[in-house]
């Protein structure tokens, strides 16, 4: 498939300004889009200089782009170009709209003239701020439209962007539009509030029921109505997502582009599993400090599952995840299962600080292994006389009584009584919080006969904080098993990323990726990547599933994890942008063939 655009410009509010998983989507493909378009591929995004620090290098513009630049500057809108410091190296134009906010209400009631878009009641960071710089990013386009005499197509992500692409359409400027909806602002809000909107599709009023939820959802309902409907080409990111669309704004979308992933940066099968053994042992260490003060449980017997994400409680599928945990630790103990479990919340929340004790134990476990750091080449030495010589192995000779002396009053101290607390931090109103409170409530609270044990880890994965000290990939690919059993998931990247760190992971068939795969995972021994029924299923089908599912891993052989990793990554390779980034092109030449 060959391009029938020139020139493509790609505008998203996070462009250079990452802010949630656009920024994942815009980037990630930028070499496979510049191997279609070469030097005629751009971003625009807006100018924050904070945001752009470090990212965005800024260059001279274009000769031919100075004169228009100048008469955007006396509009109020100030053009930075340059290059996007990421894979690609992409050219960038940001648009920084401080002079041009004055034009905020004059925007508004243009909005409104020309296709009723009632945003009155609005505020600025929430709905004014994005719609005024997408309207400047209009008339950039505009200009540009006429500096290059080219076929131009430009895609727009999100209502973020709508303006930009309303006020293409009005003015009539010769450039193909394709429009992108990652999620409707509708569907979000009603999944928010627990509505359950696939059986309710039907029935749902749309405009009703976004005027009914306030200003915020009206307004931006509205404008990405107005946008789907206008763009020459209407696009989702996902079948469900499709179906949502067509309800709630009224047109099925003429493309779906599915998200991808940039293969190339994801390790080989062989790296992965060295990987997972350094950052598996990592985390090792920290469930040693964590829960071996209080009691002991065979670490090389433990799987580690997680689940990673914004704290939506519901939308996420923490409410199912914590409810099948709590029937699984159940059913273990009911087995006598030798294994244990600890399942990661690894979700930001509302921290107050660090709990000391942990801090405390942290110390004294450091010292403990600083001083068999110190030991180490001794020991291994007499290990390896001891074997060789034929004398039995035993602590005394291996470590010297005095080493072993000075280590009793460390091992002592670390020792404390209780259990281990289900979270590392303290949360404001933690007697309200609703994943603090649903644990105790589902029986996880870190009993020692527990088989199942929960850490409630809600800071960010920085790769420097102090307890784990691993990234968010890195958390990952120490781990045996990603949960993700989310009710509105537009498409679902934190599984296919796990699959791709070859990590076990389950997913869903309400959330885009899930039903993606959801076919060939069916039909396997070892499905790579778990898909749970949700759709149209009740709480207690889908809780049971879960529970049915976590405990089929919970009892694969370590030679069946391998396999089922195996598997995870090679699905992982069918969703790369490679593949993927045909439907933008075969988007953008339907765009293009309607100017």
């Amino acid at each position: 498939m060959e391009s029938k655009a020139e020139m493509c410009f790609e505008v998203s509010w996070e462009v250079c300004n990452k802010v949630g998983g656009i920024f994942t989507v815009v980037q990630s493909k930028i070499l496979p889009m510049q191997e279609y378009y070469g030097a005629g591929y751009f971003l625009v995004g807006p100018y924050f200089p904070k945001k752009a620090w470090g990212i965005f290098e800024e260059r001279l513009p274009p000769d031919e782009c100075r004169s228009a630049f100048e008469r955007l500057k006396k509009e109020g809108i100030d053009v930075h170009f340059g290059t996007w410091i990421t894979k690609g190296n992409p050219d960038v134009f940001l648009v920084d709209f401080t002079n041009f906010s004055a034009q905020k209400d004059d925007i508004k009631r243009n909005l409104w003239d020309w296709y009723q878009i009632d945003s009155l009641s609005t505020e600025w960071f929430d709905f004014d701020e994005p719609v005024t710089w997408a309207y400047a990013v209009g008339r950039l386009l505009e200009e540009l439209s006429h500096v290059y005499d080219k076929r131009i197509v430009a895609q727009f992500h999100e209502w973020l962007a709508g303006a930009a692409l309303l006020y293409l359409r009005h003015n009539k400027v010769k450039i193909g539009t394709v429009f992108t909806t990652h999620a409707t602002t509708l569907g979000r809000a009603l999944a928010m509030l627990e509505r359950d909107i696939y059986e309710q599709l039907e029935s749902i009023d749309s405009d009703n029921e976004a005027k009914r939820l306030g200003p915020s959802v009206w307004a931006k309902h509205l404008l990405e109505k107005q946008s789907a409907q206008n763009a020459h080409v209407f696009t989702t990111v996902s079948e469900i997502t499709g179906i949502e669309a067509e309800h709630f704004l009224g047109r099925k979308p003429d493309v779906l582009l599915f998200n991808g992933l940039d293969m190339s940066k994801f390790p080989s099968f062989e790296d992965a599993s060295l990987k997972h053994k350094l950052f598996k042992n990592r985390i090792k260490q920290f469930l040693m400090y964590y829960f071996f003060p209080y009691y002991n449980f065979d670490i090389d017997n433990t799987l580690i599952y997680f689940i990673a994400g914004r704290y939506e409680f519901h939308d996420k599928g923490v409410d199912v995840f914590i409810k099948a945990l709590g029937r699984l630790n159940d059913q273990l103990k009911e087995e006598k299962c030798e294994k244990t479990i600890v399942a990661f919340f690894w979700i930001p929340g509302n921290i107050k600080s660090i709990r000391p004790e942990l801090l405390e134990s942290r110390s004294y476990f450091s010292d403990i292994k600083d001083s068999i750091d110190d030991v180490h080449e001794d020991v291994h030495n007499r290990l390896l006389y001891m074997l060789m010589a034929g004398k039995e192995v035993s602590k005394e000779l291996l470590f010297g009584d005095d080493f072993l002396q000075d280590l009793k009053p460390k091992l002592k101290r670390l020792s404390k009584q209780g259990v281990p607390p289900i979270a590392t931090h303290f949360l404001y109103d933690e007697n309200k919080d609703a994943i603090m409170t649903s644990l105790i409530d589902a029986g996880l609270d870190n009993a020692q006969d527990d088989v199942v044990k929960v850490v409630f880890y809600p800071i960010y994965l920085s790769g420097a904080d102090g307890l784990l000290d691993t990234s968010y990939y890195e958390s990952m690919q120490g781990s045996h098993l990603g949960v993700f059993p989310s009710y509105y998931e537009p498409w679902g990247y934190t599984p296919l990323e796990a699959a791709a760190l070859g990590v076990s992971s389950l997913t869903t068939d309400l959330s885009g990726f899930g039903q993606y795969i959801r076919k060939e995972c069916a039909q396997q021994k070892y499905p790579g990547v778990f898909v749970l029924p949700r759709f149209k299923k009740s709480t207690e089908e889908i809780v049971a599933a879960l529970t049915d599912m976590m405990s089929r891993f919970a009892h694969f052989t370590t030679k069946e994890r391998i396999e089922n990793k195996i598997v995870a990554q090679k699905m992982a390779a069918s969703a790369d942008w490679k593949l993927f980034i045909k439907n933008y092109i075969e988007a953008h030449n339907k765009a293009v063939e309607k100017l």
